[in-house]
């Protein structure tokens, strides 16, 4: 059964004891926006009293709740690791990943932690969205090694300030923490948005492709890089601190100068 508590109105600080190892823990309220739609008509708030240590992380928070209060609530994660970017989620109003987010970051003792789906896409249960019009708009950019030349004896050489061109879009993890930030894609959904066009970043910049302009006539369509208004948004919800808006003005430079 799912036990819910009334979120205090003003909480107080309370530190307590583990009872092993004597380390310091701190009781927090976990407010969650649970939706199951077998039952529900719509969206509502459930609240969680836990403790925890000040450097969890929320996914362990996330973990103590449905292990030991309610097994019902859903949400992805896998790596725990902040490598996979499974576990994308809107904490305390912002897009993060539940992996790398601390408890002392974003709460103190006695406070409250708000836990939400990210924006934009279907939600399927709880923290649970439908990812596939994301990875739709991923898969439209081609992101692969395109080059029909004879392979060479030994590898396709690439010079190191060619590859630092591309350094910082092939980091991008396709957790959508970016994309799902972005007021355009809010409102349009055929907008291919910044995580499909830092995709193409990587492999518009690579020296080695031989598919730079089918992937710039792509981002000249009117999906593409053209609806960005350059809210940064998504630089600052990138957990991989990747610089989306510069890169994303840097293929609209290159679509710009295909056309001169």
């Amino acid at each position: 059964m799912t036990q819910t508590q009334t979120e205090p109105t003003t909480p107080t600080p309370e530190l307590t004891q583990a009872p092993a190892g004597g380390v310091q823990l701190v009781k927090l309220n976990v407010k969650i926006l649970r939706f199951n739609p077998e039952v529900d008509k719509k969206a509502h708030w459930e609240t969680y009293a836990v403790q925890a240590q000040p450097t969890d992380r929320i996914v362990d928070v996330l973990n103590e709740i449905k292990w030991y209060q309610d097994t019902g609530l859903t949400f992805r994660r896998s790596c725990q690791h902040g490598i996979c970017g499974s576990d994308a989620m809107l904490i305390n109003g912002r897009n993060r990943l539940a992996c790398k987010t601390l408890v002392r970051d974003v709460a103190k003792a006695g406070g409250t932690i708000t836990v939400e789906p990210i924006r934009g896409l279907k939600v399927e249960r709880d923290l649970l969205v439908d990812m596939e019009p994301f990875f739709d708009s991923y898969k439209a950019i081609m992101p692969y090694f395109i080059n029909e030349s004879p392979a060479p004896a030994a590898e396709r050489y690439q010079s190191e300030a060619d590859a630092e061109l591309m350094a910082h879009s092939s980091n991008c993890i396709l957790c959508a923490c970016c994309t799902t930030s972005c007021p355009i894609f809010w409102v349009n959904g055929s907008y291919l948005g910044p995580a499909a066009i830092v995709q193409a970043h990587r492999f518009i910049f690579d020296s080695r492709d031989e598919a730079t302009q089918q992937r710039l006539n792509i981002m000249n369509q009117n999906t593409g890089v053209w609806r960005c208004r350059t809210a940064y948004n998504c630089t600052e919800a990138c957990p991989r601190e990747i610089p989306i808006t510069d890169l994303i003005e840097q293929v609209k430079r290159a679509v710009m100068f295909q056309q001169a």
